[in-house]
């Protein structure tokens, strides 16, 4: 495993990543490295995106953190690149997480990055969306997504994986406030609670993540959340 400072890594290390991951900084020193070297190669990230990998990718999933409780079961729908599903599975190894994500080639990527940071998760290839899908990975405690879709879209996706009681947090930005105006009855639809704006990292990071945060009121066809085996496929 690389350190903090190996190559590869094109920005800094900031400060704020010493406070978010503590002893796991050179896994996601790792990660960032990763990122800007074959993340750019296989067109996962952009080039102009490497300067700002900590700030606005990285960082920005890990602080999600701070709104879910100790142990629980996460799936990280559409996590693409890995966000926000790797930094948090770095900074949270208590957490049993699911990577969920359609494209083969990025199902690739998050296997492999799983498998040279040695990190617990498991990688599903699917959408949300579709019922077998759903019945395969089951429900969880709570479920995440970043730049997936629009709010109203989203919650009809994710909310069926939610167990009842759980939360979907999906990370927004400004436009978070007008997204719940505009879909607040399309939530309510699908099962969710009113919609809530919550800030993760204030006071760590420079511009704290924005998410909206939906519980899941209303549950669907009969189902047990199971603790499946942290194995990756």
């Amino acid at each position: 495993m690389q350190s903090e400072g190996s190559e590869g890594v094109e920005s800094p290390v900031p400060q704020a990543a010493r406070l978010v991951f503590g002893d796991h900084l050179p896994v996601a020193a790792e990660f960032v490295s990763l990122l800007a070297s074959h993340g750019v190669e296989r067109g996962l990230i952009g080039p102009r995106e490497v300067d700002r990998l900590w700030d606005r990718h990285v960082l920005n999933s890990a602080v999600l953190g701070e709104h879910i409780p100790q142990g629980r079961r996460v799936i990280d729908v559409g996590s693409g690149a890995g966000f926000p599903g790797i930094p948090l599975a770095i900074a949270r190894p208590d957490l049993d997480i699911v990577l969920l994500e359609p494209m083969a080639r990025r199902v690739e990527w998050l296997t492999e990055v799983a498998d040279t940071l040695g990190l617990p998760v498991t990688v599903e290839r699917g959408r949300a969306e579709e019922k077998v899908v759903r019945h395969r990975i089951d429900v969880a405690d709570v479920v995440t997504a970043r730049a997936v879709a629009p709010l109203a879209r989203l919650a009809e996706w994710c909310l069926p994986l939610v167990r009842p009681s759980g939360t979907l947090l999906a990370l927004k930005g400004q436009s978070a406030a007008e997204e719940i105006e505009r879909d607040r009855s399309a939530v309510r639809r699908a099962g969710g609670g009113e919609p809530r704006i919550r800030r993760c990292g204030a006071g760590v990071l420079e511009t704290p993540t924005t998410v909206v945060a939906i519980e899941r009121v209303e549950s669907g066809p009969p189902g047990v959340a199971r603790k499946r085996g942290r194995k990756k496929h």
